[in-house]
């Protein structure tokens, strides 16, 4: 198995990306071309022939295919863009192919609207949206023993016993437990947040602008051309992965090991690494995310790290292993918190503060409206609203779902975690209607899904709560409790905004939604032990480090002991870059925006700080492709990155399927390619 060290692009839950995120370049151009937002067919299908069996079969496909990439991604970095233009694109190939070889063979299909479209991208979105968001890469991964021993067996809230084996079984089943309750959460208030209020949820309107703009004559030979792109850098991905693969049969080996800056950079993990997963990351996110990361590196493995390393044997014992958390791994680790929970914190009074703002003020202009406010609406407007509202979900079906499946997650997850009490769990689904207005709220008016902020502060209250003796595990299953409802609300929200705008029926969204989420809890937990039986995941050295799950369980900890976990002039070193983080979002939010757009972001800065450089330096290749791309042809370049970038990332990301059977088979490259000192 080829050890290569790469990142976890975790979703932070994109607190990273979404933090800068604007209309692309796609979308500026898909709005250029056409005039309005909507090209609605002349006869719209009802609710339930949106929902079709060519439709779940192209969701499960395109699923299994989305979670195997976003695993690896979750598993290696924990960085994972947003994929969804990607997926739109997939869905709209797959039927439109499957029509188009009917009619081939004489058989006559029903005809491919954007509704069908639509439902099919909420769908494999809802499926992969676990594999990113289940907890494989962070608090799941966290009850490990491997995660256990790594957080250090001597210390005091790490106590013997306080850990759970991955099993796909009790995997499965917290995550089915756990799902459907955000589905039905806010269910009742989607009427107020995409027709009242108005909220613009940029991601959900980017998708129902690309899928409207797939429907037309000229969207349909937009769509033909990034296909073209698409299969062309996917064929070169995946060969190119498939080639690296004979030259890695041993440790340090291959071209994911090619010191391109010297030896010496290469120690300090300097160096392009050839992944066409992480130059396609780097393509979709923002240049200030990819700067972010590399200033990041610099700081941590160009300067803090080898300056710390000189300083064993006085700030720390030369005898301590280096995963020890009282030696360096413990500074990589604390800070690389220090910058989350700074920049996390700042968002998070952030956004709530503009969402109590904001509602105020809606508020008080509601009592302004009067009838004509709605006759003067646009026609357009008022059919989609019409056609929103026309097939609603009674409420006491929403009420009623949402107390069934509380009352089977408190009698469920006590019997899985003795730690995590029932009374806990019956707090938890108390506050999470509200906590998941909040988000789905502040994610319709900034795009920033902050679910993991309010998974972290769930952390450190159950934590705390519960003490030494069960405060570790309580708190990372109460983590995993809020952000799967908190984040899985506002990801219902931009579907909802989509299918508003697509005019697709909200009970066919519903429904696609969960049949999504129930196909990603099956698929996720197998597609996690595929990576996990076939390498060595969780390894710090390896390829498959999972750094976020060393970090959420050392969260878990430092709620429950304090400060008292932290090795020497670490706690000073946090108190710093806490400072840092929150420091620099005030100077990105009040100075002028032609130079508070190149303030960097912490949260993308602490990456690096635990997994090292060369991720970064791959993602800042992409970043400068596409800037070469838009200086060259800026129109061709808006059309073809979405699509270019997809390839690249899937391309590469389905190799992982060959190379773990062949893991599994103990079949191991024949050749390894090192580089060595004259």
């Amino acid at each position: 198995m080829k050890k290569r060290k790469d990142l976890t692009i975790q979703i932070i839950d994109f607190e990273v990306m979404e933090e800068s995120k604007e209309l692309s370049e796609i979308e500026k151009l898909d709005l250029e071309n056409r005039e309005g937002i909507q090209q609605a067919p002349k006869r719209i299908p009802p609710w339930s022939k949106q929902i079709t069996i060519r439709g779940i079969v192209a969701s499960f496909v395109i699923g299994i295919i989305y979670s195997v990439i976003v695993m690896k991604l979750n598993l290696t970095t924990g960085l994972v863009p947003s994929l969804n233009v990607s997926v739109a694109l997939l869905a709209f190939v797959f039927l439109r192919t499957w029509t188009q070889l009917l009619q081939t063979i004489g058989f006559v299909s029903k005809p491919f609207t954007p509704q069908e479209n639509t439902v099919v991208q909420t769908c494999a979105v809802a499926c992969y949206s676990i594999a990113v968001g289940g907890g494989f890469g962070s608090y799941l991964l966290g009850l490990s023993k491997k995660t256990y021993e790594q957080a250090g067996v001597d210390t005091d809230g790490n106590i013997p016993g306080s850990y759970k084996e991955p099993g796909i079984v009790w995997m499965t089943g917290f995550l089915f437990v756990v799902s459907f309750v955000g589905i039905l959460a806010l269910v009742p208030l989607r009427k107020i947040m995409i027709i009242d209020y108005k909220l613009t949820y940029p991601n959900g309107t980017a998708t129902a602008v690309l899928i409207n703009g797939f429907h037309t004559p000229q969207g349909d030979k937009m769509a033909r051309e990034q296909v073209h792109g698409f299969a062309k850098f996917f064929t070169l991905s995946f060969v190119w992965a498939f080639f690296q693969w004979f030259y890695s049969g041993g440790d340090a080996c291959g071209f994911s090991q090619f010191p391109t800056f010297g030896l010496k950079a290469w120690k300090q993990t300097f160096y392009f690494d050839f992944s066409m997963t992480y130059i396609g990351a780097g393509m979709i996110c923002s240049h200030l995310v990819n700067l972010s990361l590399l200033l990041g590196a610099v700081i941590s493995w160009g300067i803090m790290w080898p300056l710390i390393s000189g300083l064993k044997g006085d700030w720390y014992s030369e005898s301590l292993p280096q995963s020890s958390m009282k030696s360096l791994q413990g500074y990589k680790v604390f800070i690389s918190i220090a910058l989350i929970l700074g920049d996390g914190l700042y968002n998070f009074v952030k956004i709530i503060y503009f969402t109590i703002r904001s509602i105020h003020v809606r508020m008080k202009q509601k009592d302004h409206k009067t009838v004509a406010d709605y006759q003067n609406q646009p026609l357009d407007d008022l059919q989609r609203n019409g056609s929103f509202i026309r097939d609603s979900i009674p409420m006491w079906i929403a009420c009623s779902g949402y107390a069934l499946f509380s009352i089977i997650s408190i009698i469920a997850i006590p019997r899985m975690f003795p730690e995590m009490r029932w009374y806990y769990v019956v707090i938890a689904y108390v506050f999470a209607p509200a906590l998941g207005f909040c988000n789905a709220y502040g994610a319709g008016l900034t795009d920033m899904n902050m679910a993991y902020n309010y998974g972290k502060v769930a952390l450190f209250v159950l934590a705390a709560w519960a003490g030494q003796d069960s405060g570790v595990v309580a708190g990372l299953v109460g983590c995993g409790l809020i952000k799967s409802i908190v984040s899985i609300s506002a990801d219902l929200m931009q579907d909802f905004k989509t299918g508003h705008l697509t005019l697709t029926s909200p009970r066919s969204m519903v429904l696609s939604q969960a049949v999504g989420t129930a196909m990603g809890c099956l698929i996720a937990p197998l597609t996690f032990f595929l990576f996990y039986k076939a390498f060595d995941v969780g390894n710090p050295d390896g390829e498959f480090k999972a750094p976020y799950a060393l970090i959420y369980r050392n969260m878990a900890i430092l709620g429950v002991e304090g400060f008292s976990a932290l090795p020497r002039h670490c706690l000073q070193l946090c108190y710093g870059f806490f400072v840092f983080a929150v420091g620099a979002n005030l100077v990105r939010d009040l100075s002028p925006p032609k130079f508070g757009r190149w303030v960097p972001l912490p949260m993308a800065m602490a990456v690096p700080f635990l997994v090292g450089a060369y991720f970064a330096i791959d993602m800042c290749v992409g970043s400068l492709v596409v800037f070469i791309w838009h200086k060259l042809n800026s129109r061709k370049a808006a059309l073809m990155v979405p699509a270019v970038a997809s390839g690249f990332i899937c391309g590469d990301g389905l190799w992982i399927l060959p190379s773990s059977i062949l893991a599994l088979l103990k079949i191991n490259p024949p050749i390894c390619m090192r580089f060595l000192s004259t």
